[in-house]
């Protein structure tokens, strides 16, 4: 009843073309099915930290209750003797908590930097009971490694996408909507820009400064906000002559007013329809880096790094082939969520609503 409601609430809210743009969307089933499972596996690991731990959920301890998950507790608070913070997986400490207590475990009881300890065999070890996708070459379990880094792989994309849209817009929409000297110029400027080496910079860049998630996402966002400016420009080049446009400057509407509420809204669906395209090519990018040395700092979770110990490291498969397959899932799931995008604005495409 309830998911009747907010469908017709929904379908109520929503324009007729609206509507139809959401019944072609739904009618590719592949896309459709795709984003809702893409979303549970990028909800999952945005809460990672409640999946993958190697401290607690939860601890009742001398009739008080902690959540170590969530706040950083001394070794004192459980009758132990350094300030420091607890160590949940020291023997004395589970001892003590025992004692006058118990602890809740995540389901997987190793984060993506905690090595794992008395291991059967030299790591990389191969999957186990204890460590469902084995461990990597320096005793971390990869399943914990492979939650973090996808969380950290789609928040630089969403981010890296977000921010070079909205930039390669309005670059986009100052050159076709002025034209003339102004496009002539912005486009040898571009030009210029997109002929530097970036990968070259990178590399000169990291051996000046350790490379971080900002510093990386900064860097790439001043060459990622091309990609929409040709499509965003030729859109505005287009309407900017168009009979309502050069009315509304006849009535002495602002060029930012009829920019945003004239033509900008010409221009989204193209850039709408590229936004899953962009987002696979920045979680690519991020990846290459990582899988090359110049990405995120040693130690971080990351699929490309998992990528380079499954090179380094070919008697053990279950690191390249589990990494492999992670990114070829995620990048199929976007580019099936960009087809179906492609379908919802595409007016040829007629779906009864």
């Amino acid at each position: 009843m309830a998911a009747t409601g907010a469908k017709r609430v929904l379908g109520l809210a929503l324009t007729p073309l609206g509507r139809r743009r959401l019944a072609n969307f739904r009618a590719n089933r592949r896309g459709f099915w795709s984003l809702w499972l893409f979303l549970l596996l990028f909800s999952m690991s945005l809460l990672s930290e409640f999946i993958a731990n190697d401290k607690p959920l939860l601890v009742r301890y001398d009739g008080r209750w902690h959540v170590p998950v969530v706040v950083a507790y001394p070794e004192t608070a459980f009758g132990g003797d350094f300030e420091t913070e607890t160590d949940y997986r020291d023997p004395d400490v589970v001892a003590l908590i025992a004692a006058k207590g118990w602890m809740v475990w995540p389901l997987i009881p190793h984060s993506y930097r905690s090595v794992v300890r008395d291991l059967p065999v030299p790591a990389p070890a191969p999957p186990s009971t204890r460590n469902w996708l084995g461990t990597d070459d320096q005793a971390r379990d990869v399943v914990a490694r492979l939650l973090y880094g996808f969380r950290i792989s789609v928040l630089f994309g969403l981010a890296l996408t977000l921010l070079s849209s909205v930039i390669g817009v309005a670059a986009g929409a100052v050159q076709g909507y002025f034209g003339g000297w102004t496009d002539l110029l912005f486009q040898r400027f571009i030009e210029i820009w997109s002929g530097l080496p970036v990968l070259y910079l990178l590399i000169i860049l990291a051996s000046v400064v350790e490379p971080n998630f900002w510093w990386l996402l900064g860097l790439m966002l001043l060459f990622s906000w091309m990609a929409l400016v040709g499509v965003v420009r030729a859109e505005f080049l287009r309407v900017r002559n168009f009979d309502y446009v050069r009315a509304a400057r006849a009535l002495g509407v602002g060029n930012a007013m009829i920019m945003l509420r004239h033509v900008l809204p010409n221009a989204m669906v193209a850039t709408l329809t590229m936004l899953p395209f962009i987002l696979n090519g920045s979680i690519t990018t991020l990846t290459s880096l990582d899988f090359l040395g110049f990405g995120l700092p040693p130690g971080s979770a990351s699929l490309g790094e998992l990528l380079a110990q499954g090179k380094a490291n070919l008697q053990a498969p279950w690191l390249g082939l589990t990494a492999f397959i992670v990114l070829a899932l995620m990048l199929s799931l976007l580019i099936f969520v960009g087809e179906a995008v492609r379908d919802a604005f595409d007016p040829r495409k007629t779906v009864t609503v």
